[in-house]
């Protein structure tokens, strides 16, 4: 991807993630980043999480027992291959659903490393949607049901900042369940900036589904949701002009590109339309998919002008991208190129661009489990129960 941009001589990528002390802490933290999509947790100190595995639970429901106890449906991690329409996610759009699924989510992260780390304090990546209740709840898990020493919350796009090295700047993370931009003066956020839009990795597994399954479509089929996966992951692509790049697929002749089709499970082989390739679209033009709002591009551009002029050079020159939909190929070039060409083609713009940016939220949460100037930020269970006490 890099290569794709050198010929841009005021584009320049920062790929470096800041080097985190070799030394451990007296207890390890455990960190838990549980977007819509995906959770990603471990332990800080990595460059890395241990974990990742996708936001979904299932619910299989118990034989009843007899006499007066009443059965119970079981929740268990992931798609159960034999009952596969029983899978959900509890978090949706950065909102908690599900309370009994995420506990169960966290209960499974939790075991898993306090085998080598017992009394380890943990980090809770949260979205800035959340409400005051769903901060209360996520204490109330941590505390009374999985009895853990102290707790911090973090802010998710504070975190994505920080995994940059930078403290000024504009992030631009688009998930799973949502697509956020916000900017940010001496690690603060500047309020008048922040701009959520409902879009997101999820709209463009609905619209693949749609398009290639059509009436059939089956979002708890097996093989669909792989074709789906596969397309999203290995197939689509960010044009750098829609129209220029509708005209040349339209003009390949049928079969010419192998990576262009999928087969079907009698193995018949299909071919995917320009649109399907070009789906990524969506995050640049919503209204092509007819869905609302700004594309990204024009939502950097409000949140920047939202904020005071003096200010925006310095903005301009840190933008930050983050989350898992910045990785389709061509997508930073695309949204460099839409920057340069509207409101701030007179300053220089400065894309910084992880190479693991789908994990910065939980990496920039394993910096800030070691710097000493968050201590009073952490909730420990005492001034927990004291504040219940209250």
């Amino acid at each position: 991807m890099g290569s794709q941009v050198t010929s841009l001589p005021v584009f320049s990528f920062h790929s470096q993630v800041p080097k985190i002390p070799a030394f451990a802490m007296a207890a390890r933290t455990i960190i838990i980043d549980h977007g819509s999509g995906f959770l990603k947790a471990g332990l800080s100190g990595w460059n890395e999480p241990q974990m990742v595995f996708p936001s979904i639970v299932n619910y299989i429901p118990c034989r009843e027992n007899p006499g007066p106890s009443y059965a119970r449906r079981r929740v268990s991690l992931g798609i159960d291959i034999c009952h596969p329409d029983t899978f959900s996610y509890p978090i949706q759009r950065g909102r908690v659903l599900n309370w009994e699924g995420v506990e169960h989510i966290w209960s499974f992260v939790l075991e898993k490393h306090r085998r080598e780390h017992e009394d380890s304090p943990v980090m809770v990546t949260e979205c800035p949607l959340r409400e005051p209740a769903d901060r209360q709840k996520t204490l109330e898990i941590m505390f009374e049901l999985l009895d853990v020493p102290s707790v911090l919350l973090a802010d998710q796009l504070e975190m994505s900042l920080y995994a940059s090295g930078l403290l000024t700047g504009v992030v631009v993370d688009s998930g799973y369940g949502l697509t956020r931009v916000q900017p940010f003066h001496l690690g603060r956020p500047l309020q008048p900036g922040g701009k959520t839009l409902e879009f997101a990795g999820q709209d463009l597994a609905a619209y693949l589904f749609k398009s290639l399954f059509k009436e059939d479509c089956n979002r708890h089929n097996l093989f669909q949701l792989e074709t789906v996966a596969t397309t999203q992951m290995s197939k689509c692509y960010v044009p750098q002009n829609l129209g220029e790049a509708l005209d040349f697929r339209q003009s390949l002749p049928s079969g010419s590109d192998d990576g262009n089709a999928y087969q079907l499970p009698d193995g018949t082989r299909v071919e995917l339309t320009p649109m399907q390739r070009l789906a990524p679209e969506m995050f640049f033009s919503p209204q092509v998919f007819d869905l609302q709002g700004p594309g990204i591009s024009q939502a950097v551009v409000d949140a920047i002008l939202a904020c005071e002029a003096s200010m925006h050079p310095l903005l301009t020159s840190h933008v930050m991208a983050c989350g898992g939909n910045t990785l389709y190929p061509g997508f930073t070039k695309r949204l460099y190129k839409e920057l340069m060409t509207g409101h701030f083609s007179s300053s220089k713009a400065t894309m910084w661009v992880g190479s693991n940016r789908n994990f910065s939220v939980w990496l920039g949460a394993s910096v800030v489990a070691h710097l000493s100037t968050y201590r009073s930020e952490w909730m420990t269970k005492e001034e927990y129960e004291e504040s219940l006490r209250l």
